[in-house]
């Protein structure tokens, strides 16, 4: 207890005031450990209580820690707009070093970092993105042929089972969707389950769940390193995001290592897995629940386009659903399966709230900006309770107003690569759908699940009635 005490005194003297500048309230709270008390309780809750009281900059003492909330886009710019050098989001998130691997990510500095960067958006042009597209149609026209004329089903569980077939298929490669599949979801199910709110601040404790991912993941290396290693051999190409990471070249002229290729791809999995079951699951759930208000213009669009080019789905035909397009965006804002975006400060630097306040944020605070709540304000969007997906339709789309207002998929320098590939998987599945399905709600939409790493709909409460049209 007395160590603890002396980092916390020391943290005190080392964080205090800027000279000649105000830094951001500090929420009341038991010294050492009240702060991680409340950050525990869920993060919600805590920017709930404490927005009203301190406004939009307050900081959270988290044992030696500063945790400092930005809330809403007018704080939220310098976190969007600044370099590595001056927001790093390397020391927040190195605790999926076990998970990913080393020498990829959050365990490199930011100059190898930016060029592992480049090999993911290499891996999401668009000609890449075309072939992609292809793979979804195929997995999920077979996925839903085998739903009967009519039935109930769980929206989250089937949905969730669809973008894992999917993801075997467009990332981890031909290899593991048509022979290794079974094996390699049950050994990446242990390493996603690795991943406990524990693990945030102590990724190595000793228990279950980390000795299962740790396992997990050396039996997903030596599968990989087989597949990789025949490739690299025979010298064959696929099109898939495996390939583009075996093919990869560093300015240098080296390559990843077997083992970083692995960790690429599980970053990229982990990345667009969750999020894209979660959010094609809330995009369902909602346009259900609305449908008298919201499915005639879904139905519509649908109609439209298969009228023009039949049953066809292509990039380029996906591309043209902006009705659906804003439906997965809606439900996007309403809903973000990652509540909480990090940074590291790495310098100290000012913010001013809508109300004209200035505050100073030391350097060395973690600082958190939050989608869920930004997205819920209402000087940020009109009746944000309520899903509406018109509200982005031009002249006058609501996310345009100001600056980081919708940050589902982050912001700025680090705005998420897989946005479109993550739309293109989503709108394929609903086009899907929406075309050979009537749809009802069983029960009431369900509540968000905040006791997760990431944030979805309560599990065992998605439970729709389907009907397949007579065409």
């Amino acid at each position: 207890m007395t160590v603890v005490i002396f980092i916390f005194l020391l943290d005190q003297l080392s964080h205090g005031p800027l000279k000649g500048r105000k830094s951001p309230p500090v929420i009341d709270v038991a010294p050492v450990w009240g702060g991680m008390l409340a950050f525990l309780a869920g993060p919600m809750k805590l920017m709930r209580e404490a927005t009203p009281k301190y406004g939009e900059v307050f900081t959270v003492p988290v044992f030696h820690k500063r945790i400092t909330f930005l809330i809403g886009p007018k704080v939220s710019e310098f976190f969007f707009k600044a370099k590595d050098t001056e927001m790093s989001q390397k020391e927040v998130y190195e605790f999926n070093v076990p998970t990913f691997g080393k020498g990829v990510v959050f365990d490199v500095d930011h100059t190898t970092r930016a060029e592992q960067f480049r090999f993911f958006a290499d891996s999401l042009k668009s000609n890449r993105l075309r072939m992609y597209v292809g793979m979804m149609v195929k997995e999920a026209e077979d996925f839903f042929s085998k739903w009967g004329d009519a039935g109930e089903v769980d929206l989250l569980e089937q949905l969730s089972e669809l973008i894992v077939l999917t993801a075997s298929r467009c990332l981890l490669g031909r290899e593991i969707r048509e022979t290794l599949y079974s094996e390699v979801t049950d050994l990446v199910h242990d390493l996603d389950k690795g991943m406990v709110p524990l693990s945030v601040f102590f990724p190595y404790a000793p228990i279950e769940a980390h000795r299962k991912r740790d396992a997990a993941r050396k039996n997903l290396a030596k599968i990989f390193d087989k597949v990789i290693q025949a490739r690299r051999e025979s010298g064959a190409s696929e099109p898939d995001v495996l390939q583009t990471f075996i093919d990869a070249r560093y300015k240098d002229g080296s390559r990843l290592t077997n083992d970083q290729v692995l960790g690429m791809l599980i970053a990229v999995l982990f990345a667009g897995q969750h999020t894209s079951s979660i959010t094609s699951t809330w995009t369902g759930l909602l346009a259900i629940a609305n449908k008298e208000r919201v499915m005639p213009a879904l139905e519509k669009e649908q109609k439209d386009i298969m009228k023009k080019h039949g049953k066809d789905l292509d990039f380029d035909i996906l591309a043209k659903m902006d009705e659906l397009h804003f439906a997965v965006k809606e439900a996007l804002r309403m809903h973000p399966p990652l509540i909480m975006l990090l940074r590291m400060a790495q310098v100290p630097f000012e913010v001013e709230t809508s109300t004209g306040k200035k505050y100073t944020v030391p350097k060395g605070h973690i600082v958190a900006t939050s989608p869920a709540f930004s997205h819920r304000l209402d000087n940020v969007y009109s009746d944000p309770n309520e899903y509406k997906p018109e509200r982005f339709r031009e002249p006058n789309p609501e996310d345009k107003a100001q600056f980081a207002s919708f940050i589902g998929f982050g912001g700025g320098r680090h705005g998420c690569m897989g946005e479109t590939f993550a739309y293109m998987q989503i709108k394929t599945i609903w086009s899907i759908l929406l075309r050979n399905f009537e749809f009802e709600m069983v029960g009431k939409v369900p509540e968000p699940d905040y006791t997760g790493m990431v944030v979805g709909p309560t599990a065992g409460q998605c439970k729709i009635r389907y009907k397949r049209r007579v065409l």
